[in-house]
This record gives C-alpha cells, structure tokens and sequence, in this order.
C-alpha cells in the first residue's frame, strides 16, 4: 500500500488527551495504514478500534474523537469504514441502558436475547421513491421496503436502519443483513473519491428486526446529536491531513532551496489557528457531554454548530492548499490525490445552508449560548 511521505509513522489527531495516551494508538494507526484500500481489512479495523474505543458520554468522549480522527488522517476512507461501526455499538448500548435490558453493556451488546457481532453499519438516510417500513407480526417486526445511501452494506453482517411506523413515525431496528429476504443493488459507485466505500440501496422483503427504543427514540436520545459530532471528529481528521501534508511540502521546498513566501505562510498561518480553535471547540464539547451538560436540550444545536464550524474549516483548508500547491499532487501524488477526492465526499454529508437553516431556527426559540 502507498504510505504518506511525510508520515513514516501515523501520529495521533489531539485534541485534548495526554499525549502518552495517544501514543497508544500508535499500532491502532498502523494498522489503518496498511489496511487503505482492503475493505475486509477495513472492517476488522473497525472491529478493533471498537475493542479500545469508549462509548459517548461515558467521561472519555474526546478521546473517542480522537480515535476516529486519527484513523481518518491516517487515511479517509479508513474513518469512513470504522465511525458507523463504532456509532452502531453506541446504538447499541444506548437502547440496551434505556431498555435496562442489560446491566453492564459491552462493546458489541447483545440485545434482549439477540447477539449482533461482526461488522456493522447504520442506515438512516432517506430518498424520494424509497421507504423502508416495518410492520408487527405475531409481536415481532418485519421490516419491508428499500433502504438508500447503505455504504459498504453487501460487506457488512449488521445494521442499525430506521424504518417507518404503521402510525407514521419512525423507529430504529437491529437487522441481520445476511437474513432471507435482504438483498442489495449494484450501487454503480463512479466516485473517484471513497472508492472503496460506495454506497447502494438495500432492499428488504419481510426481514425480521429487533426494535431499539420506542417510535421516535433514536432521533430522541442525545446519542443521536453525539453520533453527528463523531462524524465531524472524522471530518476534522482529514483536514489535519492535508495541513499536514501541506507543512510537510512547504519543508521539503525549503530544503530543496525554495523558502515559502508571504502567501503560502499566511495559508498556513491561517490553518493553524482554524485548526487549534477547532480542536479546543471539540475538547469543551466532550467534556460538557461527558459532564451530562449535553443530555438533552441544546445537544441538537450544539452538533449542529460543531458539524458546521468544522464542515467550513475543511473547505476552507482543502482551498488554501490546493490553491498554494497547484495541480502538481492532484497529478502526480496519489495519497494527496485520493485524500482529497474522498474528504470532498465525505464533507458532503452536511448540508451546508439547510443545516445553518435549522440552527437559525433553534436560536431564534433561543437555544444559543449568547
């Protein structure tokens, strides 16, 4: 696999662990290294960082962040394949505490009587024609419909997926994507970015699921807002990539005779001090959830923030490099090449401008800190 030149050995993304912590994930990251590009070795990379990851909310959430933005500066897509699985086992865990169905939860729960293992991925999005729906039968739910947006779901062997009620909400379920009745689309992935991660839809033909949590709990739980900010830890992870891949070429210009000038000193200025306000921004946030600040009200407006804030950073960031070293690594470098592709993407899951719509409108209710 190609390495990252300017990266002999992967180095943690900090944000506010010791750094004698963050040495300890030193075999984790080189094992993301050489797993870029292998998708079975991809997903027992998420069975692992699942093995040494914390849960949200339990006093040890930055370092979660830190787990899955490390994973992704190591490589993108890597950060891609392993925030589901972790976020499952959250899932998991979370409606198993609110069920009091198991007393001490461990990292890949078994669930009022079911056992899920292996690897796992979790379908929430929805799509016009599409509609996942789960009906009772004799006291069991059977989930029938197409489900879209299921990345890597032909590899996985479980899922959290929302689905829709009889009485028009929505719940989730747990679902053994290997069960009769569940079949997937050839998702005719042309992405040059998260190549190895495409996502098709996933239909089911009366499945049976387990519910977690009653109608409407997934979206109710703070969990919900938590999963959202450990999905911009990983956006984060990716934009100390490229800055770090920037410094490392601005070094090797240098001492090839060739001194930055004033612009590409400002470029990197500027991603000091984004990056370093982001970083610090994410450590309060961990520590209010992990304080039970962020349990229930404002946890929504608060990852809207963070997933906004860090969305902009990763585009301004991924502009000032581009523009500072030209098309030269777009080229010719293919690790520059593919962890831009695959974090233009991935950021691509925010919303932008709706997302902000939905925080103006939770701060004209007044749910804003100043």
């Amino acid at each position: 696999m190609n390495r990252t030149p300017e990266s002999p050995r992967p180095a943690a993304v900090r944000i506010s662990s010791a750094p004698e912590q963050l040495a300890g994930l030193t075999p984790l990251l080189e094992t993301a290294r050489a797993a870029v590009g292998d998708v079975p070795a991809l997903l027992e990379l998420a069975k692992t960082a699942a093995e040494e990851a914390p849960k949200p909310g339990q006093g040890r959430t930055a370092y979660l962040w830190e787990i899955l933005a490390s994973v992704t500066a190591v490589d993108v897509a890597a950060g891609r394949a392993i925030e589901p699985h972790l976020d499952a086992a959250a899932i998991l865990a979370q409606a198993a505490q609110a069920a009091q169905a198991v007393p001490n939860v461990p990292d890949l729960p078994t669930f009022n009587g079911h056992t899920f293992a292996g690897a796992w991925g979790v379908f929430a999005a929805e799509a016009a024609g599409l509609r996942l729906h789960a009906t009772t039968a004799d006291g069991s739910f059977l989930l029938h419909g197409a489900k879209p947006w299921c990345s890597l779901a032909p590899e996985l062997d479980h899922a959290v997926v929302t689905a829709h009620l009889d009485d028009g909400g929505r719940a989730a379920f747990a679902v053994d994507l290997h069960a009769p009745g569940v079949s997937f689309d050839d998702p005719l992935w042309t992405s040059h970015g998260m190549r190895e991660i495409p996502s098709g839809t996933v239909h089911f033909d009366a499945v049976p699921a387990v519910p977690l949590g009653d109608a409407g709990w997934y979206y109710r739980r703070p969990g919900f807002a938590w999963g959202g900010m450990g999905v911009a830890a990983c956006w984060l992870g990716g934009a100390v990539a490229v800055a770090r891949g920037f410094k490392a070429a601005l070094l090797t210009a240098a001492a090839g005779g060739r001194d930055p000038d004033q612009l590409a000193l400002a470029s990197l200025g500027e991603i000091d001090r984004t990056l370093t306000a982001l970083g610090g921004y994410l450590a309060w946030t961990a520590g209010r959830i992990d304080a039970g600040e962020l349990s229930d009200t404002g946890a929504w407006s608060e990852a809207l923030r963070i997933r906004g804030n860090v969305a902009s950073a990763v585009e301004r960031i991924q502009a000032l490099v581009s523009q500072n070293l030209g098309p030269a690594p777009l080229a010719f470098d293919p690790v520059y090449g593919k962890r831009m592709a695959d974090l233009s993407l991935y950021i691509r899951q925010h919303h932008g401008m709706r997302d902000d719509a939905q925080l103006g409108a939770l701060t004209l209710k007044g749910d804003h800190p100043w």
